[in-house]
């Protein structure tokens, strides 16, 4: 793409991601690929007002993308997190956003607000504990609530964009939020901007 459609809404780079399928000798056997930061969000709290209240990306998605995988095959947002649960003793949970499909193709899309749209889950026995799992995944909010079940504050490890093993995938992301704070990824390196 060229022109305006193909200009990153931050800059003028953006994070590239390409997974391919049929890749790898694992079960699933596509590859997996996160960029993320394990250092400035580490014991940050995921509920309350200093919580986890806005997260999302723009991303570049292609008609190609969708005939591998479908309108909803996207890159995500992961944080891994220690969920604590009164209902069970596990400290560690993947929390991922599952982006609904991309309003625009072959193009820039506008800002996907992950506390509005698509769904989110946990992995292992804070999936189970709260039903917001893989196979039923929650909208923010309720996912939130489940959380909330009385124990200790939940807490964020790292943060991370990716694209997991389920189909090929080639596109970008740029704009990552958390918060007030946007990730402008750049060939430089990785900026950041504070919004209001």
């Amino acid at each position: 793409m060229t022109g305006t459609a193909a200009r990153p809404p931050y800059g003028r780079g953006s994070l590239g991601i390409e997974v391919a399928d049929r890749s790898t000798s694992l079960t699933p056997s596509s590859e997996k690929v996160s960029f993320g930061n394990e250092v400035d969000f580490y014991g940050k709290p995921i509920l309350g007002t200093q919580g986890l209240n806005q997260v999302g990306f723009h991303v570049f998605q292609t008609g190609e993308n969708i005939s591998y995988g479908g309108p909803t095959n996207m890159p995500n947002i992961t944080f891994e997190i220690n969920p604590n649960l009164t209902a069970t003793t596990t400290t560690y949970s993947s929390l991922v956003w599952l982006p609904p499909a991309s309003p625009v193709t072959n193009a820039w899309s506008g800002y996907l607000d992950a506390t509005t749209t698509g769904t989110w889950f946990l992995t292992g026995n804070a999936g189970t504990a709260t039903g917001c799992n893989l196979a039923t995944p929650c909208p923010f909010p309720q996912l939130k609530t489940a959380l909330n079940d009385g124990g200790a504050q939940p807490t964020i490890y790292t943060a991370a964009v990716g694209k997991g093993r389920d189909n090929m995938w080639i596109g970008a992301v740029d704009g990552l939020r958390i918060n007030r704070t946007i990730y402008d990824f750049e060939a430089s390196g990785v900026k950041t901007r504070r919004t209001g």
